[in-house]
């Protein structure tokens, strides 16, 4: 299966289906960030329909509203075309997507990164795609994912190395200080234990983190 996608090159396409098949071996969920049309995340359905483990379900999040204001750590003059209510998509429409294609509906999650809680995401994650394009948005999805990687899990973070939206450079840079990695590299992987705030210290462990 192969869908046009103009938000994410064919190159990093490539690169996180592979490491979300690394994670299948994993206990745990996995979680889309920003999914927008939902490109990537039928994607991902399909690793997790041909790999016959029912048990692992995906999850995906996004605003359905657009994208949210920007803040002044995300200005940028290469940025100016990514403003606030642009990349607008429905719910619907991307549910709508999923059933075209047959593939399993995921859970889909309405509503601002800042404005979910603990009880909004899957108890345990294997793999998390996170495309939140701003600052905020990246902080609020690193505060919801990291507490709940498993031990080896796969983090992708999207935009890291791109001028256009820094913002998602210092939201990850600000987290690896606080405890989420090492550094490294766009592109590379971080190794180092999340930096997992919350109530879910039971799932404490090494997260393998990919700047893209």
């Amino acid at each position: 299966m192969s869908f046009k996608n103009d938000q994410v090159s064919e190159g990093e396409t490539e690169r996180i289906l592979e490491l979300a098949r690394e994670a299948l071996r994993l206990d745990g969920d996995f979680v889309e960030m920003g999914c927008y049309k939902g490109d990537t995340s039928l994607l991902l359905a399909e690793v997790l329909r041909n790999s016959g483990i029912s048990s692992k379900r995906l999850w995906i999040y996004d605003s359905f509203e657009g994208l949210p204001e920007k803040s002044a750590s995300d200005e940028s003059v290469l940025g100016v075309d990514f403003r606030g209510g642009e990349l607008y998509v429905t719910k619907r429409e991307v549910k709508e997507r999923f059933l075209r294609a047959g593939l399993p509906v995921p859970v889909i999650k309405k509503g601002w990164f800042s404005d979910l809680t603990g009880e909004d995401m899957p108890e345990r994650i294997a793999f998390a795609f996170l495309d939140g394009d701003f600052y905020e948005s990246i902080r609020d999805s690193l505060k919801l994912v990291a507490p709940r990687m498993v031990d080896g899990g796969v983090l992708v973070v999207h935009d890291y190395t791109n001028p256009a939206l820094p913002g998602v450079k210092k939201a990850v840079d600000e987290w690896k200080k606080g405890g989420g990695g090492l550094g490294c590299d766009g592109g590379g992987a971080i190794g180092g234990d999340s930096n997992r705030g919350g109530n879910r210290g039971d799932n404490r462990g090494r997260v393998l983190t990919f700047l893209l």
